[in-house]
């Protein structure tokens, strides 16, 4: 558990590393918010086009093989930021983003479902909160090494080379995990291998998609990763604003860190008090508390502004985990075709935030926010209704 949790550190870093990314590309390549948006759903729609064949894969040569497939292509996708910032091309920089992103949806669609199984069922919630807690803690890290490396950096000149050196390390050390997991010994979870219970699937559903649960539970991915992601891609442009903050890009990369820390700080907690209360509720008060919030900031200005859309990330800390938990349970030896699936929904942060990049293009930034607002009622109602396993 502790091998596999190292890699939710590194996804969780490299993820939230694509928030320095966009204020910087947007200097550089003197783009509007929905064509900077471009950063995020070259990366997040890898999730959508890659999730269902990772899940094969994993029939294919396992869990911990896939691990390794996964850091690979991750590595490799590292690597090609220093061509993308020679040129310098936006192309590239977003091919190499995607590509990036592929490796990682391979890591998650194993590594998820193997935390969730790594103890009794009842326990699954509280795993996978603990997981998501260092990923946190890789997302409250990058933004403070993002501003120190790119954005410290690039200074007045906005230079794409300042790019370079933070990806060729992350590229070795991707490498580097990559020998660790193989040298590893990782234990084979026959309880969730679809192969070796392909009869008994055939006899349960015909396809994970006919469970509603399920599916609903891939709504609610799909719109929860969607509102964080485009919350923490928007804050240090909106941050930057006069009537909210007035920040310098670099504080505000500070301010970033903050949102994420609060997601961090929830899911330690949550990793507890999910352990002993009804994570179904714990989601739903989570969602309606983080709905208030944004609806706060959009009717505030100044310091209330401020702190109102970074407390959401507090509220967000327990919502992908619970989901994702919920969304899987009985599922049996469909687990890793709905861990596929559930995966693939992550495609929302490809998705809202271009949407509220074109809102924020035409209403402006601010009022922008009424998306993720709106996003997470919907979460809410998957925490009092969806959850509930039955098929469709």
């Amino acid at each position: 558990m502790a091998m596999v949790i190292t890699l939710f550190f590194v996804w969780g870093f490299l993820t939230v590393f694509n928030d320095i990314l966009i204020p910087h590309l947007k200097a550089i390549f003197a783009l509007s918010y929905t064509g900077v948006m471009l950063v995020q759903f070259s990366f997040f729609i890898a999730y959508f086009l890659i999730a269902l064949p990772s899940s094969k894969l994993i029939n294919l040569v396992g869990y911990k093989m896939s691990m390794i497939i996964g850091l690979l292509t991750m590595g490799l996708g590292a690597l090609l930021f220093v061509p993308a910032a020679s040129f310098p091309s936006y192309p590239l920089f977003l091919a190499a983003l995607f590509i990036l992103a592929s490796g990682m949806t391979i890591l998650q669609v194993s590594s998820n479902p193997y935390i969730a199984a790594l103890g009794p069922p009842e326990g699954a919630s509280s795993r996978l909160t603990l997981a998501q807690a260092f990923n946190s803690l890789g997302t409250t890290l990058a933004p403070l090494v993002g501003g120190a490396l790119v954005l410290t950096a690039a200074g007045a000149s906005r230079s794409a080379s300042s790019i370079k050196f933070p990806y060729m390390v992350f590229s070795g050390i991707l490498f580097l995990l990559a020998a660790g997991v193989w040298l590893f010994r990782l234990p084979a979870l026959s309880a969730i291998d679809d192969v070796a219970a392909a009869g008994e699937a055939s006899n349960l559903h015909r396809s994970a998609w006919h469970v509603r649960h399920l599916v609903l539970g891939a709504g609610a991915i799909f719109l929860y990763c969607g509102a964080e992601v485009s919350i923490g891609s928007f804050l240090i442009s909106f941050l930057m604003q006069p009537h909210i903050g007035g920040l310098t890009e670099h504080s505000a990369a500070h301010y970033l860190s903050y949102y994420w820390t609060g997601a961090m700080i929830g899911r330690f907690a949550g990793a507890g008090i999910l352990s002993k209360t009804s994570s179904n509720k714990a989601l739903a008060a989570c969602a309606f508390a983080a709905s208030a919030l944004v609806v706060s900031t959009i009717a505030s200005t100044g310091h209330v502004a401020m702190w109102t859309i970074i407390l959401v990330g507090l509220f967000n800390s327990i919502m992908f985990p619970t989901i994702f938990a919920l969304a899987i349970k009985e599922l049996g030896p469909l687990t890793s075709q709905g861990s596929g699936i559930l995966i693939m929904a992550i495609l929302g942060a490809a998705v809202i935030p271009v949407i509220q990049g074109a809102l924020a293009d035409h209403i402006g930034i601010h009022r922008a926010f009424v998306l993720p607002a709106v996003c997470y009622l919907y979460v809410a109602f998957y925490g009092l209704k969806g959850y509930q396993p039955r098929n469709a």
